[in-house]
């Protein structure tokens, strides 16, 4: 169905975006993966597009252009030229948000312009082992000394954590306020004491750059501090929708993608001395996907319209959410049914990567279960 979301700069800035993919990150991205992150000049590239500072001022270098729909260009592209990039969306879409509504002038003057032009890799550390998506639950702390904190604590998963050189912290300032006792630190990669552990082995994405991270007594200026002292918890509330809604669009788009190949792929495989396609069985699946597929573009549409007017609630995102992420694996798991089970590897057909990653995005930004507890909530049950 026709989609009245884009106008004609984002139209012109799809068509870069897509070009840039097509040229400068399909030919390598398999070093990529075989590494674990993006490359440092990818970054770069990157920056030099204006692909990072979309919403960043242009006092910082930025672009200044407000709203969130450059941003699912960026993503529906990446998976529709078969690329991976979850380290791009929590620079852009998860972490970014905070140096642009939660630091202060000094700390945007600061940091942003590192950010815009790829100098600087941002990432959100937030998962503690044990903690889940319970961000109460942190065991990182924080101890005012002077003009500085003092940060120790447990290993920190984060994506992007063994690359990034901007890692927004949550810590614990006061153990014994719980959720208002929970700040925002700015850490730099490369603290003396913080030490980064190897990058994690993982299903799922391979270009995240997933580390743990350990705190032995980092030294972190109290001029890191994100917003007031005591209100991380409420600063991470205020982005959580977006969070969810960027990753509806990545599961969307992932279904476009592999329905889009798989009908392809249907034409051509011959079994039983016909094409896969000309079965009903066949058309069938492939109507169920199609209708799958339409349903949560209305779906997500209408959670990004509602987000550009600043109105997408909790439990509308977690609607998306839900819908979206658990719609791209039903979809996956039918195309793969359509493969059969001859040449399943990744290099072959990227269904199978695909379906090595299925049941994995519904538990990104809280599990399906968080989802439809939300969603219960705001039916006042």
């Amino acid at each position: 169905m026709k989609r009245y979301l884009f106008d004609d700069d984002h139209e012109a800035f799809r068509v870069t975006v897509r070009d840039f993919y097509v040229d400068q990150v399909v030919p390598e991205y398999t070093n990529w993966e075989r590494k674990g992150v993006p490359p440092r000049h990818f970054w770069k590239a990157a920056g030099k597009l204006g692909l990072l500072s979309i919403q960043v001022p242009k006092e910082y270098g930025g672009a200044g252009r407000g709203g969130f729909l450059f941003n699912v260009i960026l993503t529906e592209e990446s998976r529709r030229a078969g690329i991976e990039l979850d380290s791009f969306r929590m620079h852009t879409d998860i972490t970014m948000p905070y140096f642009l509504r939660v630091a202060n002038a000094e700390q945007q003057s600061r940091w942003l312009p590192r950010l815009v032009g790829g100098d600087a890799v941002a990432a959100l550390a937030t998962a503690d082992v044990g903690a889940g998506c319970d961000d109460k639950a942190l065991t990182v702390r924080a101890i005012r000394d002077g003009r500085n904190y003092i940060v120790y604590g447990s290993r920190t998963l984060a994506c992007d954590g063994a690359d990034a050189d901007l890692i927004v912290t949550p810590v614990t300032t006061n153990p014994a306020a719980g959720r208002d006792g929970l700040s925002l630190l700015v850490i730099d990669g490369n603290s003396p004491r913080l030490t980064r552990g190897p990058k994690l082995d993982k299903v799922g994405p391979r270009t995240r750059g997933l580390a743990m991270l350990i705190f032995d007594d980092v030294v972190v200026p109290a001029e890191n501090l994100l917003g007031e002292e005591g209100r991380g918890f409420s600063y991470l509330i205020e982005n959580v929708a977006q969070e969810r809604l960027s990753i509806a669009v990545n599961s969307h788009a992932t279904a476009v993608k592999e329905l889009h190949d798989t009908i392809e792929y249907a034409k051509d495989r011959k079994a039983f001395g016909a094409a896969v396609s000309s079965s009903q069985q066949t058309k069938f699946l492939l109507a169920t996907c199609v209708t799958d597929i339409e349903a949560g573009q209305s779906l997500l549409d209408r959670a990004l319209v509602a987000h550009e007017s600043d109105e997408l609630s909790a439990a509308d995102a977690a609607i998306v959410k839900l819908f979206c992420t658990e719609m791209r694996d039903r979809v996956v798991d039918r195309c793969l049914q359509l493969h059969g089970d001859s040449d399943d590897m990744p290099q072959f057909h990227p269904i199978f990567a695909a379906y090595a990653d299925a049941g994995l995005s519904p538990t990104y930004g809280a599990s399906s279960e968080v989802m439809k507890l939300i969603i219960a909530q705001s039916l006042g049950i």
